[in-house]
């Protein structure tokens, strides 16, 4: 069970990762096409919308990076970090909902309870 709860911690990293990304992306994609109209309005639309949106999704990766790197060091909160962001990777269909059935297999196992509960 120890793979799995390794490749579970790999896994949250790569998804979450690529929300972070793609908030990032939209942020700097929104601000320059403003930019790039030259008008004034459309540059403080653009940009604050690419703000709102982009840090939305930033914001929202980043609890899924930290549960990652403590399932990859076997830390007991990590457990129920993962399992309170899988609950809202599940919306997010297919790969979000994939993702949420494998952390609860993989967390709510007989094995990984104890595996999570020898490490503080």
């Amino acid at each position: 069970m120890r793979k799995h709860i390794q490749l579970l911690g790999v896994l949250h990293i790569v998804y979450h990762g690529f929300g972070l990304l793609i908030g990032i992306g939209l942020f700097v994609l929104l601000s320059a096409i403003g930019a790039i109209t030259g008008d004034e309005t459309a540059i403080g639309i653009l940009s604050l919308i690419g703000f709102i949106l982009g840090g939305l999704l930033s914001v929202l990766a980043i609890p899924g990076i930290i549960a990652g790197i403590g399932l990859l060091n076997a830390r007991s909160w990590a457990r129920i970090l993962a399992m309170i962001v899988a609950c809202f990777d599940a919306f997010n269909i297919p790969i979000g909902t994939a993702l949420t059935v494998y952390t609860f297999w993989v967390l709510l196992n007989d094995e990984s309870i104890k595996e999570f509960s020898h490490v503080s």
